[in-house]
């Protein structure tokens, strides 16, 4: 099958938040629906939206291309899978954390070897000891962690995606954080067109304990960022105020022409109309950017939200 017609195949959008498609509803269709691509050989990238990223795509061009060829994008950030409800989208949380060891599986089942990418040695060392100790039948091609002040668009990155294609990996886990893990997968993905690569963040190490992961009832309860914000203040404080901030611009108004929707209904009686779509503010960035987005044109179901409109990303 070619690659035109499994991009004809990927998973129908579900909603647009600030103009970026989500198309992964739950856990259970990520790993089935990526891994249907792995198993043919056909590459891909998949990305976890949360409000930090949706900062970056509005300040980074490259970022907002990435995530603009992403065969598959879920909701990560609990704020991210609320906007996406209360347009009407039924989406789960679905981090990249939590998709290493149902991948795994999977690659283990269906013999496709897997590369880790990112961290540090000692994390990635007892990572692969952990999985093969999981899943006898993994094979892990290979293991790699770049230097300080790697440049994921570098000619020392394309040697890296070079190595990891030889390597006879056919799905890879990206662990840099954002933006350098998202701009390192897409321009492997150029490179390398049979390479499946999750963009995973801190995934490796959580699993190491070289971080602790939120307690599972904060998880729960979108308090994630809280616990985050504890363990390293001056590290994330800017960007959640950042968040928080963006956040607002995207539910403030929302909100807002809801009530007065509402208090047209009562003094009309008539059936309330729905709600207008208001426009999003382009930065810099976007304002000068000559390419236009090819997403798809958003689901009828939610198009009439003002989460729901591709907004020139």
């Amino acid at each position: 099958m070619s690659q035109e017609e499994h991009n004809d195949k990927l998973e129908r959008p579900l909603c647009y938040i600030d103009g970026q498609v989500i198309n992964i509803a739950s856990m259970a269709t990520a790993v089935a629906a990526s891994m249907e691509r792995a198993r043919n050989g056909i590459g891909f990238t998949f990305l976890t939206l949360n409000l930090d990223h949706i900062t970056k795509r509005r300040e980074n061009f490259n970022f907002r291309r990435a995530y603009d060829r992403a065969a598959f994008v879920s909701a990560d950030g609990a704020p991210v899978v609320w906007l996406s409800r209360a347009i009407g989208a039924e989406i789960e949380r679905t981090t990249g954390a939590d998709l290493v060891w149902p991948v795994a599986a999977e690659c283990a089942r269906l013999g496709i070897p897997v590369f880790l990418f990112g961290s540090t040695n000692a994390v990635l060392a007892t990572v692969s000891a952990q999985l093969t100790a999981a899943f006898p039948d993994l094979a892990i091609a290979g293991t790699e962690a770049p230097c300080m002040g790697f440049d994921p668009r570098s000619s020392a990155a394309e040697a890296a995606a070079d190595r990891i294609a030889r390597s006879g990996a056919g799905i890879v886990f990206v662990a840099l954080g954002a933006p350098k893990q998202e701009l390192f997968a897409d321009m492997a993905l150029q490179r390398h067109p049979h390479l499946g690569l999750y963009c995973i963040g801190a995934a490796l190490d959580f699993a190491a304990g070289a971080q602790r992961r939120a307690p599972e009832f904060m998880a729960q309860h979108g308090l994630e960022w809280l616990w985050r914000l504890s363990q390293n203040p001056r590290r994330m404080a800017g960007r959640y105020w950042k968040s928080a901030l963006t956040l607002a611009w995207l539910a403030v108004p929302w909100q807002l022409e809801r009530v007065v929707n509402a208090a047209c209904f009562e003094r009309s009686r008539a059936p309330m109309p729905p709600a207008c779509s208001l426009p999003s503010p382009q930065s810099p960035a976007q304002a000068q950017d000559p390419e236009q987005s090819q997403l798809a044109e958003p689901p009828t179901a939610v198009s009439a939200n003002p989460w729901s409109q591709d907004r020139g990303s």
